[in-house]
């Protein structure tokens, strides 16, 4: 069975197509900066691999152009879209309404276009893939893999707030949590990986950020809540903020709720204390001695640095931490960041192991180190397949 894998992050698209059940990954890319004059495009089969930087605006003309590659006389994988079976999509937020892998109609479409209010920066990208790929792939069954289906086993005395309980049994208002596919992923792995972990905390930091609780292989708490919004500094987003800045904004400087809720989401994070993004353009800049570039940078690892503590309160006890997604992938810097001065927690860096990249699972904590530090690279799409995988042919 040919799946094409779609995950439309806030401002990415990763995609591959992958041959089920063996897992083979025919094709893979990633679309980055979406919305920049420089967006880059990678494309990569058995036989050939593009890289091209363009303006790409949207999602929609990215998505668009991944379709093409795909059928491209030259470089192309499949003939035809009749080839394609199944098209998996990541959506964000699944809400009270989807709490597993579903097969997409009208009735879900309206569902997770309800949800755009809460997760203003991913459902309507990830809705714009299904609907693209309803043009492209028509044949094709369309399927949607939730972020917060994992979080689901996270205990009332966690997922629920300190409301009035009508808001939660009548609006369903409560922690959800997201990039669940992710850490459902890694988490796995690190428990095979090491075999006998049963308290792991993991780290997902990209664009958007989060972190997960993880007892006995189930999720038990987690940083984003009822929208992907709080808990740790994000590219844009603000993470966690003391709902009195929101009122006094609105109530003695004049903004309107909508100005603030665009600030929190797109003009907030790393984004406004920096005036980037990127962390890459962030961690070239404190290296050069941009002051607020390395303040940022020491503000996001101590917010980590934080939900580490309370976490391994939460699991009482800590065997391994893993970090995940492109900055906890990538970044040597953040990593050592975050596992500088955290010997009370059992957790000791080893830089020369840090500095080492590798596309493999590897631990990165010297031999003296009780709590492991695993950097492992995610599969969102290997894990979206999987489910979907198993949808349809059950």
């Amino acid at each position: 069975m040919k799946i094409v894998i779609i995950n439309s992050g806030s401002s990415s698209i990763k995609y591959q197509l992958i041959d089920m059940p063996s897992c083979e990954v025919i094709c893979s890319g990633m679309i980055e900066r979406i919305g920049l004059e420089t967006s880059n495009l990678s494309y990569v089969t058995h036989k050939n691999k593009i890289e091209e930087t363009m303006p790409i605006p949207n999602h929609k003309t990215g998505l668009e152009k991944i379709a093409r590659l795909l059928m491209d006389e030259k470089v192309g994988v499949i003939k035809s879209t009749l080839e394609i079976e199944a098209v998996g999509h990541r959506v964000v937020h699944g809400g009270a309404g989807f709490s597993k892998t579903t097969i997409i109609n009208e009735k879900v479409k309206d569902k997770i276009k309800q949800l755009f209010e809460l997760a203003p920066l991913h459902n309507p990208a990830n809705f714009e893939g299904i609907i693209v790929a309803e043009e492209i792939f028509n044949t094709a069954k369309q399927v949607a893999v939730f972020d917060t289906a994992f979080h689901q086993t996270i205990p009332v005395v966690a997922h629920k707030y300190a409301l009035p309980n009508y808001l939660l049994t009548e609006n369903k208002i409560r922690v959800y949590g997201f990039h669940g596919t992710s850490h459902k992923y890694v988490s796995e792995k690190a428990i095979k990986f090491l075999q006998n972990s049963s308290k792991i905390i993991t780290i997902h930091l990209g664009n958007g950020c989060s972190m997960t609780a993880v007892k006995d292989g189930k999720s038990i708490d987690h940083t984003l809540g009822f929208g992907p919004m709080n808990g740790l500094i994000m590219g844009t987003r603000s993470g966690d903020i003391d709902q009195s800045v929101i009122f006094y904004m609105v109530n003695s400087l004049g903004y309107s709720l909508a100005d603030v809720n665009t600030m929190l989401q797109k003009q907030s994070g790393m984004l406004g204390l920096t005036g980037f993004s990127d962390l890459r353009d962030i961690e070239s800049e404190a290296g050069q001695g941009n002051k607020e570039c390395q303040l940022a940078l020491a503000m996001n690892a101590y917010r980590i640095k934080k939900y580490i503590g309370s976490y391994t309160a939460a699991l009482n006890g800590l065997d391994a931490i893993i970090f995940t997604a492109g900055i906890g992938e990538n970044s040597s810097y953040i990593r050592k960041l975050v596992c500088t001065d955290m010997e009370y927690f059992g957790i000791e860096i080893d830089e020369s192991k840090n500095d080492m990249r590798s596309k493999e699972i590897r631990e990165i904590n010297t031999p003296q180190s009780k709590t492991k530090i695993l950097v492992i690279p995610t599969n969102e799409e290997i894990e979206i397949a999987n489910q979907v995988y198993g949808l349809l042919s059950s």
